[in-house]
């Protein structure tokens, strides 16, 4: 019956113009059946509203929660009010008597319309003492609750000067009930006491269970009084219940009588009644096949009278003056609320020692004596306020960063090198103008690969020189754009181990150069050395070392992804950190000793005879590879965030831009606009050196 009055209570309410005008209230109705999972678990999901449930979080944006009425019993309203509590939730419950409940200091929202268990067990062992009935049992429910109220149980028969033959602890456990049979089959005591809380089934069955003599009574709580199905299979046993004092409920009368048979009603309550009758029709006609006929309105007559007892008895009537309640308050808050905006509408004048702290600033105390003079400090760097007069200012996270009125945090700017920056497209043209160029003289160099210019010095080198300049400018794109795990890897191992086949490609011509002209004296020991096989293989060897290096860096401690908050205040740097820095500056100094050694060779036999003057042209080459990388170091170090990207990108392009004009612009230049030079007696020629 506790669901009518709540709907008869927010109707009433609702059609109130002088309640909380222009205001309805909606209701969640769900039922816990005494299982506190099941009541954990419906409050979170009213919390988190339709959809998923998610604690601490709602995705309702309409009909916000105001409050809640119930529980019923004690059991399922404790965790519904722990968490309630912790958002401030108002809780009113119409059944609940533990005595937790008055501590207002662990439930300062939760208030009942029921007195607490003291009362209750007092009562029970006055009666007790009236019949004469000193010698009982108890039973227990095997909770917190049923443990609270057996000592408060114990304290008053210890007034009374009452004793328990028994105390049996009661469960949905199989060895509980087995207990219990046992223990009730050898007692002597005809009169049992309930403490806690438990399920409607097991106290059916110990109604109808025949112990005691045949002569047991059995006390029950009040909130079980007002139980329907309890009471209405208790009625052949001998049960005894100290009911709540029935509180009556106005108008209810009138509105049961004015109940009429209809099919279309816009009263929801009109609307349930209706739906419970029909319900009861349908199952007694086919209980009986539908042998008998049932006159709607007797059946909804004879529910209406049933309804009129209980309604207003226990605690089905509380329920109605707890939403009662609950509406009440609501309204005095609303118009409180409205007076306080008239209010501050007017002007008030005003009478303050110092200055309101606006949001981005904090107080700090300028005098020993008044607490309320103070001075208004701007928050330090990193540091927000987003209240009024704040006493202390908040951190922001790593990630982010005040803004311009420190009064709230934004993400900081993240830097890295973008494609939409200017420098990389400034980058990315000269880039791929640069691999065109490499492409053309690629093109040129197999038209005329016959020709004596490209045979005098090892062709085939010459094209893995220029298949290495041409990766060295497709690899600066891989610097470009948000850097990450796999891009950091490849950034410096890739330039470096195609540095490394380039440099050591011109290292092994300048050895053929030095083995060759070794090899022109009679009985040299070179002689044999001459070929194609020498300096590929010394540039595979050179290579594979610099490849060993990369590998085991990548092993043991590669490159990754790092995200720099601490070297700028308001932006992250986003960029490549080297893992080992001996790999990264291994890799770097073994192409610089590749570049050096080449370097000095080439030097060396810079004045050879004419046929084999590549010499002095690497000469220069590695002299701009060498000064490109010394000046790139200090200014790699000394950058940071993507300038450092940008002078690691410009030392790549300067250093392989020098590369290709120093070594192939002059035999380009032979080739198209001196054919003349491009023979075998061209270049033997003194008078037609290069």
């Amino acid at each position: 019956m506790n669901i009518y009055n709540f709907l008869y209570a927010l109707d009433k309410i609702n059609q109130n113009p002088y309640i909380l005008p222009n205001i309805t209230l909606g209701y969640h109705l769900i039922d816990s059946c005494l299982d506190t999972r099941r009541a954990v678990s419906s409050i979170f999901k009213i919390l988190s509203g339709p959809g998923k449930t998610v604690p601490n979080y709602t995705c309702t944006r309409h009909g916000k929660l105001t409050g809640v009425i119930g529980d019923h019993f004690s059991t399922t309203t404790i965790p519904i009010a722990q968490i309630l509590g912790l958002y401030k939730y108002t809780q009113i419950s119409y059944g609940s008597t533990d005595y937790i409940f008055t501590n207002r200091q662990e439930y300062p929202h939760v208030f009942r319309t029921v007195q607490n268990n003291h009362i209750y067990y007092s009562i029970v062992a006055e009666i007790l003492n009236l019949f004469g009935w000193t010698w009982v049992g108890i039973f227990v429910s095997d909770n917190d609750t049923g443990e609270d109220e057996l000592q408060i149980l114990k304290r008053y028969f210890a007034v009374q000067e009452i004793c328990s033959e028994f105390i049996l602890k009661v469960n949905t456990m199989e060895e509980s009930w087995s207990r219990m049979f046992f223990t009730l089959k050898k007692a002597r005591s005809t009169v049992g006491v309930l403490c806690g809380s438990f399920t409607v089934d097991f106290l059916l069955f110990l109604a109808h269970f025949e112990t005691m003599n045949n002569e047991g009574i059995i006390i029950l709580p009040p909130h079980y009084a007002s139980v329907d199905d309890l009471t209405n299979g208790m009625q052949t046993s001998a049960c005894l219940a100290v009911s709540f004092f029935p509180l009556p409920i106005p108008g209810i009368e009138l509105f049961l009588d004015s109940i009429q048979v209809a099919e279309h009603n816009e009263s929801l309550l009109i609307q349930y009644v209706l739906h419970i009758v029909q319900n009861e029709i349908a199952s007694l006609q086919n209980l009986y096949d539908n042998r008998l006929s049932f006159s709607y309105n007797d059946t909804i007559g004879g529910l209406i009278m049933t309804m009129k007892q209980y309604l207003s008895a226990g605690v089905s009537s509380r329920v109605y003056y707890a939403v009662e309640a609950m509406a009440k308050a609501l309204h005095d808050m609303n118009v409180q609320q409205k007076d306080i905006t008239k209010r501050k509408i007017n002007q008030i004048p005003l009478s303050r020692c110092s200055e309101i702290c606006q949001p981005g600033a904090r107080k700090k105390s300028k005098s020993r004596i008044h607490s309320c003079c103070h001075d208004c400090i701007p928050c330090s760097e990193g540091e927000i306020s987003n209240t009024t007069d704040s006493k202390n200012c908040i951190q922001c996270l790593e990630d982010e960063w005040p803004n311009e009125k420190k009064d709230r945090c934004i993400p900081k700017l993240e830097e890295f090198l973008s494609y939409s920056d200017d420098i990389s497209t400034v980058f990315a043209s000269i880039s791929v103008l640069l691999c065109l160029v490499t492409l053309f003289i690629i093109g040129i160099f197999i038209s005329y690969m016959d020709t004596a210019v490209i045979k005098a010095n090892n062709r085939s080198l010459s094209f893995v020189l220029l298949v290495c300049i041409l990766l060295s400018f497709l690899c600066v794109f891989l610097f470009l754009g948000r850097p990450q795990d796999i891009t950091c890897i490849l950034h410096v191992t890739t330039f470096g181990t195609i540095f490394s086949l380039a440099v050591s490609s011109l290292l092994a011509k300048t050895v053929m150069v030095y083995i060759a002209f070794t090899a022109t004296k009679p009985g040299s020991y070179w002689r044999k050395w001459i070929g194609a096989t020498l300096p590929n293989f010394v540039a595979l060897l050179l290579t594979c070392v610099q490849g060993t290096i990369c590998l085991i860096w990548l092993s043991t401690s590669p490159p990754f992804m790092e995200m720099d908050t601490h070297s700028y205040q308001d932006k992250i740097i986003i960029q490549c950190n080297e893992g080992s820095i001996i790999g990264f500056y291994s890799v770097l100094g073994y192409m610089g000793f590749l570049a050096a050694v080449s370097f000095v060779l080439a030097f060396m036999v810079r004045t050879l005879p004419d046929s084999f003057n590549e010499a002095k042209y690497i000469t220069f080459s590695m002299l701009v590879f060498c000064s490109v990388w010394i000046a790139m170091i200090p200014a790699y170090l000394s950058a940071k965030g993507k300038y450092m990207v940008a002078v690691e990108v410009f030392a790549i392009l300067a250093s392989s831009t020098g590369l290709l004009s120093c070594i192939f612009f002059p035999k380009c230049f032979i080739i198209l606009f001196r054919p003349d030079l491009n023979t075998q007696m061209g270049l033997l020629s003194k008078k037609n050196r290069l």
